[in-house]
């Protein structure tokens, strides 16, 4: 496998998500962190504040697996993103049993857009399955430390965005 995207808000990147992320590059040569624009979800960062955050956190990680990502947005369609990128893979974590029928769907309906995309499932790392960017951010709204969660350098911007 040559390029593959990690697609996803990131709002905010977690430690589970580096965890992925991380982990997926023994996949490939190159992983596209790809931030995404319009989900349909609302958004606490913007879309430019979203990447800053995940280049952020990439400076955490080991230089070996930093050299092979680069961090996009995604505007429109993953698909349509993932041909110009010449990328064939869309990585996905899972956490729970309970994200499995939501990524299912959206594995099929790639598919069926393009059906030379592959969708491939990795499994949140030990100690990550519970962290979501919903709950760190309910957390960090009610004043909980939320920095084993996501790093420092991402409560710090949580927080700051939070007093605004």
């Amino acid at each position: 496998m040559k390029k593959a995207v990690y697609p996803g808000t990131f709002d905010p990147i977690t430690l589970g998500h580096l965890n992925v992320l991380s982990r997926a590059t023994n996949l490939c040569d190159n992983l596209i962190v790809g931030v995404a624009g319009h989900s349909g979800k609302a958004t606490m960062f913007s879309l430019a504040e979203r990447v800053a955050m995940v280049e952020a956190s990439l400076k955490k990680l080991d230089p070996a697996v930093v050299k092979k990502i680069t961090v996009q947005p995604v505007d429109g369609l993953l698909i349509d993103f993932m041909k110009r990128e010449g990328a064939g893979v869309i990585i996905r974590g899972l956490r729970a049993i309970s994200d499995f029928e939501y990524e299912f769907q959206l594995a099929e309906m790639n598919a069926r857009l393009d059906k030379n995309i592959e969708t491939i499932f990795l499994m949140a790392g030990e100690g990550h399955h519970f962290i979501s960017s919903q709950l760190v951010k309910q957390v960090a709204s009610l004043g909980g430390n939320i920095a084993p969660f996501v790093g420092q350098t991402i409560a710090d911007m949580i927080k700051k965005k939070l007093q605004k």
